[in-house]
């Protein structure tokens, strides 16, 4: 009997309801919240999570009480827009970006976690499903979810908390190109045919009148109902405690939903701005996770985009999903490859070999792909730091370089930034950039323009109609820069020691940013050091910044940090204060920390850089036309500036004079006595005295007069020697038909050399520079010093040959374009060569 007056009941009160709701549609207004339709305060309408001490007034035909919790202080008529995402920080940690939220909706959910409430149900809902889907959204599951979300390393997790940029530019652009996409990706643009409020509504009240007889096909059909309200109101039904019974119906039930039925529930959760740490999920995650061997790959890449769009960190999903898609990556059709890589990308992960599959993917469809396709491939490899082959990027340059008018700015950029990552310097692309960038850089927002300043910094290029139209545009847009940004754009301009014809506004304007951003450097203290490093390659020391990076509490915050490059960076910008600030009274580097730093340098260079073929070269060279080791110090003589030259020390007269007691020192009796072999071997055996060699020895003897060697006893004459009155070429030819055998005696008579007077025995410590003696610094230098295809000297070295001046030191060059062809040459002509360089440079 009871049963049956509860049959006639509920459809009664369903009418009730729908009728009042149809007559509040048509005109009667009210206050409050959302707007339920009940009888008088029943048992049934406390089960439904009423406030009966919160009625209003009643009017005729119907009473409308209101949830105070779920009182959405906004007006009515308000509508919270959707912001478009920007893109993740590529170079920063990951991040969780949930793309379907508006800034306004997120507010509103942070409120909602404060209004927690209980949920009355049926018995067979157990108390530990309660407590596992945590419906009232609760803040312990959100903080625990939240950092295991970011040490996961999948999808990233928290609103980034550094000041907005103006990022123009869409990141998933690529999925509107092809139809194929709407298969593949979940669209956040084009949103559902919108219902009323009562229609939402009504649904929620289906939930409460079915209740544990929801069918799986029922509940997924609610769902989809629901993520259609607009989006102000979806605040209010997700308030509701029967949006909670209906989640909770739906994991009990997940085993049941067939696959399309789960995905259409996991893309409700996105409409309906879901958090991305509700502890729901997790139960998805899992039944995903158990299901992804059974997904086709269309299902496993819509089912990546869903989580993606949620802002949730799947990592377990995303590694069984790569490995159920590599097994048939040969299949996969050009759309799915493109938003596979996409998804790689936004996990910031994927297996080595997986990569080099899709490498092989990428060459066979490179033909084929669009402008924005081929930017989201790059940015995939690059975001997940996976490298390609040489051989792609050229070809990646080149496909690239001939569809660049079509390219959108945040193509060019993905690709720029491949192209840094893998270092390949694709001459035609990068030409064709200083074509558009110039037209292109006042509608590109200020992280693109820091991007490609920085990329061409990265491959030494310099094209100045690129820089001169980036720094055009960064005062006006400054306002809008990180401090990476700042700090990134002052890197690529010293980095490349290029001077803008606006130099005085845009060196100001972004070190005036630097102090704005100020708040940021506790997060990202490198950021800071960069930009003053890059500051003083070009000549310029903000002394208020200055102070903090050297004060003691920042260079703690650094020496605690995991990156081993601060304490360099930080040694670097205190060696730098020393000799280009003498008057300089702010806080120093401990020494303690400028010892450890100077002990991990040197160990380094005296592994690599001291070791290099064409150094060796030259220090031993050195050595023999001096007279022997201690005359040559291979040591860095700046240590704050990390690599290594080779001092001399000559007197007055221009004679080399012996500092280096510790290659004495270390000198074992073997190695002395290889030494005294190849002097003697060079006595008797001398080398042929040809006429290249003649000719380079008149031209430099010829500017100035050496003192005239003593006659060689063993010779029976002695050597002539190159004065201003030495035969030409062509006589020495004459009398020697074929040459004649330059001894070490002739050597040393000819080169003015040292060797002929008596060695000093090293001295017990390095001799301290005497007035008159000149101090050498020898530099071999190498492409890498200089720009792309120029002889313009790269900033960090540029400044370090203006700091070695500052020191007291004559510095003096051997460039690559000169000493590496003469690697190949004889020993008597790089001699000649050393000879004329290093006395040339006494002139």
């Amino acid at each position: 009997m009871a049963s049956g007056l509860l049959c006639q009941r509920l459809p009664l009160r369903g009418m009730r309801r729908f009728a009042a709701v149809s007559w509040r549609a048509r005109g009667e207004e009210t206050t409050g919240g959302p707007i339920q339709m009940i009888s008088n305060h029943s048992n049934e309408d406390q089960e439904e999570g009423q406030n009966p001490d919160a009625v209003l007034p009643n009017l005729p035909g119907y009473t409308v009480p209101y949830n105070p919790s779920a009182y959405c202080r906004t007006h009515r008529s308000q509508v919270v827009t959707t912001r478009r995402p920007s893109a993740a920080d590529e170079d920063e940690p990951p991040e969780v970006k949930p793309l379907a939220l508006g800034s306004k909706q997120q507010q509103l959910q942070q409120q909602q976690t404060r209004n927690t409430y209980t949920v009355s149900c049926s018995r067979r809902l157990s108390n530990a499903k309660n407590t596992l889907l945590d419906l009232a959204f609760g803040k312990a599951g959100e903080n625990k979810q939240g950092a295991a979300g970011v040490k996961a390393g999948g999808f990233s997790g928290t609103e980034d908390r550094e000041a907005l940029y103006d990022s123009k530019e869409d990141p998933r652009a690529f999925q509107k190109l092809r139809e194929e996409y709407r298969a593949l990706c979940h669209s956040l643009s084009e949103l559902p045919k919108p219902i009323s409020t009562e229609e939402g509504f009504l649904v929620l009240h289906k939930v409460n009148v079915l209740k544990g007889t929801l069918s799986p096909q029922s509940i997924s059909e609610f769902f989809e109902k629901l993520g259609q309200l607009p989006t102000e109101q979806q605040v209010l039904v997700k308030s509701d405690t029967r949006f909670a019974m209906l989640c909770r119906y739906a994991v009990e039930n997940l085993r049941l939903f067939t696959s399309p039925q789960l995905i259409n529930i996991l893309r409700a959760f996105v409409r309906l701005g879901i958090p991305p740490t509700h502890s729901m999920l997790n139960v998805f995650n899992s039944e995903l996770c158990r299901r992804v061997w059974d997904l086709d790959s269309t299902q496993v890449l819509l089912v990546g985009d869903l989580w993606r769009c949620l802002g949730r960190a799947v990592p377990q999903y995303l590694d069984l999903a790569y490995n159920r898609l590599g097994l048939r990556c040969r299949e996969l059709t050009l759309p799915q490859l493109v938003q596979l890589v996409y998804l790689i990308g936004e996990g910031r992960r994927a297996p080595q070999e997986l990569m080099q599959n899709l490498e092989v993917l990428i060459l066979r469809f490179l033909d084929q792909t669009t402008p924005e396709e081929l930017g989201a491939l790059c940015l995939g490899f690059f975001k997940s730091k996976s490298a390609l082959s040489e051989q792609a990027m050229r070809r990646i340059g080149d496909r690239a370089e001939a569809m660049l008018e079509d390219m959108s700015n945040y193509a060019v950029v993905n690709v720029l930034k491949m192209l840094r990552y893998s270092h390949v310097d694709h001459v035609g692309f990068l030409r064709r950039l200083g074509e558009v960038v110039p037209g292109r850089a006042p509608s590109m927002g200020a992280q693109g323009l820091m991007h490609i300043a920085l990329a061409c910094s990265s491959l030494h290029y310099l094209d100045e109609r690129i820089f001169e139209a980036i720094a055009a545009e960064v005062p006006v847009k400054v306002a809008h820069c990180r401090s990476k940004d700042t700090a990134k754009l002052l890197w690529a301009f010293s980095s490349l020691s290029y001077q803008p014809s606006n130099a005085e506004s845009f060196f100001s304007s972004l070190t005036q940013q630097l102090r704005v951003k100020g708040a940021e450097f506790e997060r990202y203290p490198e950021h800071l050091l960069t930009g003053l490093l890059a500051l003083a390659f070009a000549g310029r020391f903000p002394h208020d910044l200055i102070n903090l990076a050297l004060s003691p509490g920042f260079v703690k915050l650094a020496a605690e940090s995991t990156q081993l490059e601060l304490k360099k960076d930080l040694f670097t910008l205190d060696g730098t204060v020393e000799l280009e600030l003498p008057g300089y009274a702010g806080p120093r580097l401990p020494e303690e920390i400028c010892t450890e730093v100077t002990e991990m340098l040197w160990g380094f260079a005296s592994q690599d850089v001291c070791q290099k073929a064409e150094v060796r070269e030259a220090e031993t060279l050195l050595q023999s036309m001096l007279g022997g080791p201690q005359y040559v110090k291979n040591h860095m003589i700046l240590p704050h500036m990390r690599s290594s030259d080779l001092e001399i020390h000559l007197d007055s007269a221009g004679r080399a004079l012996p500092f280096n007691t510790q290659s004495v020192a270390a000198m074992d009796p073997g190695t002395q006595r290889e030494q005294r072999i190849r002097k003697w071997e060079m006595k008797h055996a001398g080398v042929p005295l040809t006429d290249d060699l003649v000719s380079q020895l008149l031209n430099a003897k010829s500017s100035r007069s050496t003192p005239e060697p003593a006659a060689d006893e063993s010779g029976g004459g002695g050597p002539r020697t190159l004065d201003s009155a030495s035969p030409t070429a062509g006589e020495i030819r004459k009398e020697f038909f074929s040459g004649v055998v330059l001894t070490e005696g002739l050597l040393d008579a000819m080169t003015g050399s040292s060797s002929s007077i008596p060695h000093l025995s090293p001295p017990a410590e390095p001799l301290s520079p005497l007035p008159g003696v000149r101090r050498l610094a020898v530099q071999v230098s190498n492409r890498n010093q200089f720009c792309y295809g120029s002889r313009h000297l790269l900033g960090l070295h540029a400044m370090k040959r203006r700091q070695l001046s500052r020191a007291g030191y004559t510095v003096l060059e051997l460039p690559f374009w000169e000493w590496f062809p003469l690697l190949r040459r004889t020993r008597s002509e790089k001699l000649a060569y050393l000879h004329c360089k290093l006395y040339g440079a006494l002139d």
